[in-house]
């Protein structure tokens, strides 16, 4: 990385440190308007460029360098000023795989607990979600953590979530389909379900049918009014965790029986309260849409329509949609291949996911064969996951114009025998690659959680399972940025990731120096101050 020299750069100046009046950008002055000063600012850019200042105007860059004067100049008299002591800021995170709206569509008053460490940490955050829940509403977790990241290694039992909530009803529940744990005012409630909850005494409930009973139990109860509160505590948490820009990968679409687990959702209206959250204005994250497609019927006439009557990259700065992925078709035979053929043709980006150490080769060998009669070369067709991807494979998908979303995902419950992704080999093939975190099922979205996996190779028992693959921080924080650009594709490569005049005004700021803090704390880092095109949407108060 490099310094900024104290000129600085200022959008629509012709050369470094000129300056343009207030109203050249457009928009109300002083709307969005704010100036960081004062920190250790890196910009992400392909220089490496740490700077002082960074200047917001209108929800857009204006100016990255050393100079507060010459970054006063460029905003408007009402601009809010931030001294950031010292601290250091990074771009807005960029999550290139994720599923945010199966967050925000979560039963309960869902309370995300990948940052906890103990039962005791546990209780704490149930104790604290309480004060602020009225009493007899359900509290939940639904995904997104392990009891193998307890110090403890269990779940809670009932009697400890009766002591940390006594007054409202708990659900905990690990990965797509448990196994679960609640407590006893929310025994009372499942097992007066219908389907009735088998319960233990302990408070478990068990993986597969029993805790697909308990979710759609608690799923029966939602109304819109819900999830749309739902959609503003996730949206609320992404951003306390700095992810500013969610590229959402879709849901199983639901069946309305106790088959289905945290990952299904109905995929034809699970966004509609995300959009009621933003014609409120009160949309706080950046939202991309893929559009998941499970179809079995060899005609595929959901993605028929969907290919007909929808557009990739439509919508604005806040909502756009995306392409098709991470499934366009059940399974991997024929009707996947004319699936891959239809959307090829359409002209749209395809995403699927490998988990397998071979299911890679087919898809990849399928995107070979689709673009030998429709080229994909342009379109940036995208596999995910990849934990067993080779070499030879990464080149043949990067020699089709293809690239590689990565994630942390086997921190939870990883072994040294199920681990990767090869990021070490990925990084250093060349090809591109993002990073994501696959939350919020099995996974966690705190991003830090995924640098520390990435840069250390241990899971959340702390054993070294990814040896031989680990890469810098600088490395794993490109991919979560400036790289994840080409993930999203569209207007959104040229004006997400990096921090540059013209660019959108989407800022981190971090509690310790992301960049030289012990390993072991690596996990802990947490933003202040989030900031999305020029707006504060999360402060701790310690920047005042």
């Amino acid at each position: 990385m490099v310094r900024a020299g104290a000129a600085g750069a200022v959008v629509g100046a012709g050369a470094v440190g000129g300056a343009v009046p207030a109203e050249a950008t457009g928009g109300a002055p002083g709307v969005d308007d704010l100036v960081l000063y004062g920190g250790k600012i890196h910009t992400m850019d392909r220089a490496g460029r740490v700077v002082g200042v960074v200047a917001v105007r209108d929800g857009r860059v204006v100016y990255v360098g050393d100079s507060l004067g010459a970054a006063r100049r460029v905003v408007s008299e009402r601009a809010r000023l931030v001294n950031l002591h010292g601290r250091t800021a990074i771009p807005g995170i960029i999550d290139n795989h994720n599923h945010v709206v199966l967050m925000g569509n979560r039963p309960g008053r869902h309370t995300p607990l990948e940052n906890a460490y103990s039962i005791a940490d546990v209780a704490a955050a149930y104790r604290e979600r309480a004060r602020r829940v009225p009493a007899g509403e359900f509290i939940t977790t639904i995904g997104g953590f392990h009891f193998n990241q307890f110090r403890e290694v269990r779940l809670p039992t009932l009697s400890e979530l009766d002591s940390a909530v006594p007054r409202h009803p708990a659900y905990l529940s690990i990965s797509f389909s448990g196994p679960s744990v609640t407590n006893s005012l929310g025994k009372a409630f499942l097992e007066a379900a219908d389907p009735a909850v088998t319960v233990g005494a302990d408070g478990s409930i068990a993986a597969g049918t029993e805790t697909g009973k308990a979710t759609l139990a608690l799923r029966r109860t939602l109304t819109f009014e819900q999830r749309m509160r739902g959609v503003r505590d996730a949206m609320a948490y992404a951003a306390s965790v700095g992810v500013t820009t969610h590229l959402d990968q879709g849901a199983f679409q639901a069946t309305g029986t106790p088959s289905d687990g945290a990952a299904h959702e109905d995929n034809f209206a699970m966004h509609q309260p995300f959009l009621a959250v933003y014609a409120e204005g009160a949309g706080i994250v950046r939202l991309r849409i893929n559009f998941l497609h499970m179809e079995t019927d060899p005609a595929l006439p959901e993605l028929t329509q969907r290919l007909r009557n929808a557009f990739p990259f439509y919508g604005n700065d806040w909502v756009r949609t995306g392409g098709i992925g991470e499934f366009i078709a059940a399974g991997l035979g024929a009707t996947w291949l004319d699936a891959a053929r239809k959307v090829a043709a359409a002209g749209w980006r395809a995403e699927v996911h490998s988990l397998t150490p071979t299911d890679f080769q087919t898809e990849i060998q399928g995107y070979e064969a689709v673009n030998a009669e429709h080229s994909i070369t342009g379109l940036r067709w995208v596999v995910a996951h990849v934990p067993f991807i080779t070499r030879d494979y990464v080149d043949r998908l990067k020699a089709i114009g293809g690239g590689v979303n990565l994630t942390g995902w086997r921190y939870l419950a990883g072994t040294a025998t199920s681990n990767g992704p090869p990021f070490r080999m990925i990084v250093d093939s060349g090809i591109p690659a993002g990073m994501s975190s696959d939350g919020m099922q099995i996974a966690p979205m705190n991003p830090f959680i995924h640098m520390y996996y990435a840069t250390t190779g241990r899971n959340a028992l702390g054993q070294v399972i990814n040896a031989g693959q680990q890469i810098s921080r600088q490395e794993v924080l490109a991919l979560y940025t400036r790289a994840n650009g080409w993930f999203l594709g569209g207007p959104d490569e040229h004006q997400l990731g990096t921090l540059e005049p013209g660019r959108l005004g989407d800022v981190v700021v971090l509690d310790r120096d992301y960049f030289t803090v012990p390993e072991d704390q690596l996990r802990q880092v947490r933003p202040v101050l989030t900031v999305v095109g020029g707006r504060i949407v999360h402060n701790t108060g310690e920047m005042g």
